[in-house]
This record gives C-alpha cells, structure tokens and sequence, in this order.
C-alpha cells in the first residue's frame, strides 16, 4: 500500500489518536472525514445524524480513533485502502452481495494493466471521505459459517460450489459468513460469480485472501499482487468486533520474490497488527483469521508475542484441503496461560471439486485425509467458543464414517480393526467402541489413510484417461482417524457397532456399521 520508507515514518506517530495539526507533516496527503450513525441508512450524512467517536479508522498502517464528533485524519498515499474498523452494534452498508463497504479505495491513477481486472482510477482525493454506520443487535451468543477453500477454477466448478454448499446456507441464522481465502483457483475474473453464490444466502459475508487469489503478473512487488482483491473485496487484511469477539483478518500468503510465496506478514501488516491489538481489552476474545495455517508461518513467534499475555484466544485457516486441530503450548513456542487452539478448517471444495459425480452430477470431492468437503459452524458464546463440522448436503449428525470388513470368520474376529474416520476430531476427543449393548472400550487415535478414500482412488484408477481434472488426489494419513480391535470369540450372525465420540466441547456423536460373523 506504501513505500517502506513512508512506513518507517508512520510507525512513530502517536497510536490511537487523530494527529492534531501542528504535528502534521506539510508534504503529507491526508484523508479527512466523519464516520457518522446513518440513521435512515440511505449511505449519505443528512442533518441531524451524529459523527460516532472512538471508532478506529486505519490507513493500512497506522490506526486513528474517531474525535467526539466522529471527525478522522489519517495519512495516505496514491495507494491507499482506508478502512473503519467496525465497532460492536454497529454494521456498514451492504452491497448487492452482502459484502460490507467500510472501506475506500484511493488509486487517483487506477491499478496498472494487469490480466484480471483491477481498481479503475478514483480520482483526486475527496475533501470528505465519510463512513456511515447503522445499528445491529448483536448478542454475546452467535454463530457464523466458516468456510475453507471454496477454490472454483471454471464456471462449472462454481456451479458445483453453489449447488453443493451454498443453496443449503440460504437463510441461515448465522450472523456471518467467511471464505478463508483461495475464494477462486486463479481465475480472479470468477469473483462476482463466487460473490454473488454467497450473498444469495442472506447473509453479510467475509472474505479471507489466499494464495491463490492473486495478481500473479503483479510480482515481484508484493503490494501488487491484490489489485482485483481490492477491487471487489477491499482491503487484504483488517478487523472488526461483532458482539464480545474482535476478528482479524490476516493477509499471510507474501509474495515477496519471482519464485513464488512464503507464509508470513510483511512489515507493515505486522505493525498494523500490533496496533490493532493494542486497541483490544486484553480479556476480549480475539479471533484471527487466515488462509495459510499457523504452523507454516516464518513470523509465527512474533504473532504469539502479541498474543500470549491474553487468556482468551483462537485462530482458524484453510489452505491444506485437510482438517485437523493444533494446541500450541510452551513446546511449541507459546507462553500463554492456556494452549493456543488452531483450527485447520478443511476446504469447501475438498479435493479441488474432484471425484466421481453423483446421482445429480455434483463430484464426491472428498479430501485426501477421508474429510467431506463442507464448512464449520462456530457459537461464540462470550469469551467461550463451540467448532460444528457439517458436510455438504449431508444430515447434521453426519460426524463419521465407520470402516469394518462386512463379513469376518468367526476365528478371526479378535484380530480385525474397526476404523473411524470422525472428521472433526482432535487429541481432546474421547473416543469409544462397542457392540450391540456391551459395554463402551477405548479407542486409539492412529493416523492412517481413509480407507474408503483409498477405495474411492482405486476405482477411479481404473477408469480409463479420466478428465485431468476429475481424478482424486493421492491419499494421506488422517490425524482423525481411530481404531479397536473386535472382541474374539464373536457369535454367528450380524451385529451392530457402534462408535461413540465426545469431543473438546463436549459435543457427543455416534456412528454404527453392520457387520456379518460367518
């Protein structure tokens, strides 16, 4: 967004605060305005509708707040994205895909020819550039949809997003939903496509950047690389409060030389993100949200650092096409109170929209780790949080899948493993196993590959010059999969087992498979 020398300067000035003129740099540009209660929500500051103090407004950079009469004055250059950082109760206006505009883009000159579409020029800086704000309820109990790679590449895998994952969320009751990040497969002209899918559910929706979402014509210079982003989404990372919880979205794929990216934030964004935080209560539940998981991260530490001296804290991501939980503790460099929780949240598109198509022609898409594609529902309730995996147009309780041969010799029933893949599960779940009414034992949590994905890969190896496309991927090890032996000595005849799981929220499932003793 600006030169790295600019930004140097910009780290000295006082956080928090609208710079009073005397400290103002002459030769600097800035951006004035009134974040303001748009009381009859029409977008325009008529008489009467008062400014809003104390809201943040952000440069990219540095952060100010809102003075009594909402007034602002934040430095810009001829690439700037200035942005509110929403305050709890409150919302921006929605556009026609219920995407809130809370921002405005300054490119006087526009963005440079590129192959997707960038930012048409804005023009000369306006005298005020205003943000109205309108009254929402929001309750200290919540939930919103997050979703992982959604990832279209064509008009036909945008098809199969709609059909398979949006046309189930149309009215939901969640209060938002996110995409984290990798919205498309490359092709950034799909965007309003994508878009427009997801505002058909009814609800204002939240994008996260990822790899794939990308300018790719715009390296090496890393700033260059979210030009048809900002045109249609924005800023690439910001924050907002919705009822008790601050989220953030974090842009870390960095694209820093020709050879491709690394996971991390640049210098500016990590500023940014120390000043943002600063501006949190410390007992405040702080969500951040990005594409690439945690574990990747080069700056990891650095982002703990921020983190560590608050009790309440979760981070969730996508970008692996698997779902699997870290709890980060002081063996993994965190030195906070409690272990930092990271929800690696699976994709929506599972394993790139590819599979054997079903009765309605929608591919299975199953992930490589044995996970449905799907979404996850999270209840904020406070400082407190409960994680829900649904798969795509299955039933709610759909939570696992159990694998047992379907017929055993009786000799050989204490030597045969019932396998459960539960998808959501973690080193925090409980896992259990009987049959019939006897009674619940144990089971060991064992990575290993989804035996019914490696079935799946060898039918569709037989399929003769598949479409590129249409062939899974190869399999890889589940960390959710479970085992247990059978009980010997089985009588004859058919029995039910069951599998009983109770994960970290206490939130309990059961899964049964028919087997046959002959």
């Amino acid at each position: 967004m600006r030169k790295f020398a600019k930004f140097l300067v910009l780290t000295v000035l006082t956080l928090a605060v609208i710079l009073p003129a005397a400290q103002a740099d002459e030769s600097a540009q800035y951006a004035k305005g009134v974040v303001f209660n748009d009381a009859n929500m029409n977008g325009v500051r008529d008489s009467g509708e008062e400014g809003l103090p104390n809201v943040g407004v952000s440069n990219g950079s540095m952060i100010v707040q809102t003075g009594s009469d909402g007034a602002y004055q934040v430095p810009v250059d001829d690439d700037t994205i200035i942005f509110v950082i929403k305050p709890r109760g409150w919302r921006a206006p929605l556009d026609k895909n219920n995407i809130s505009r809370f921002f405005y883009v300054h490119k006087p000159k526009g963005s440079p020819a590129m192959k997707y579409k960038g930012v048409d020029p804005t023009g000369p800086l306006p005298e005020s550039i205003d943000f109205p704000l309108c009254r929402q309820d929001e309750p200290d109990r919540f939930k919103a949809l997050f979703l992982g790679d959604t990832q279209p590449h064509n008009n036909e895998t945008v098809y199969y997003m709609s059909h398979d994952i949006m046309e189930e969320l149309a009215g939901s009751d969640a209060a938002f939903g996110v995409t984290l990040g990798d919205v498309v497969g490359n092709t950034l002209s799909l965007y309003e496509d994508v878009a427009a899918a997801h505002g058909l559910t009814g609800i204002p929706w939240v994008y996260v950047k990822g790899n794939h979402d990308t300018n790719y014509d715009g390296q090496p210079d890393h700033h260059r690389t979210y030009e048809t982003w900002a045109r249609v989404f924005g800023p690439p990372y910001y924050s907002f409060n919705y009822g008790p919880v601050h989220f953030v979205v974090l842009n870390n794929p960095y694209f820093g030389q020709k050879s491709g990216y690394t996971a991390k934030l640049d210098f500016t964004q990590m500023s940014w993100l120390r000043r943002d935080l600063a501006l949190v209560p410390k007992d405040q539940l702080v969500v951040l949200m990005m594409h690439i998981p945690l574990h990747r991260m080069a700056d990891r530490a650095e982002i703990f650092s921020l983190l560590q001296d608050r009790p309440n804290t979760f981070s969730i991501s996508g970008h692996t096409h698997t779902m699997y939980h870290i709890f980060y503790d002081e063996t993994t460099g965190w030195k906070g109170s409690e272990p930092h929780h990271h929800l690696v949240n699976g994709a929506a598109c599972g394993a790139w929209w590819r599979g054997t198509p079903d009765e309605v022609g929608l591919p299975h898409a199953s992930s490589a780790d044995g996970t449905p594609n799907g979404y996850s529902i999270i209840t904020f309730d406070g400082t407190k949080y409960s994680v829900r995996f649904k798969a795509a147009r299955r039933p709610a309780d759909y939570q696992m899948t159990v694998y047992a041969p379907n017929e055993i010799p009786a000799a050989d029933t204490g030597k045969t493993k019932v396998v459960a893949n539960i998808f959501s599960s973690s080193d925090r779940s409980k896992v259990e196993m009987r049959l019939g009414d006897g009674p619940w034992v144990p089971m060991a949590r064992v990575p290993q590959p989804d035996p019914g994905y490696l079935m799946a890969k060898q039918l569709e190896d037989k399929v003769a010059k598949p479409l590129p496309w249409r062939g899974v991927s190869a399999p890889g090890n589940s960390s959710h999969t479970w085992e247990a032996l059978l009980p010997a000595n089985l009588a004859v005849g058919a029995h039910m087992v069951q599998v009983r799981s109770t994960d970290m929220f206490g939130q309990t499932d059961i899964g049964r498979r028919i087997i046959y003793v002959r």
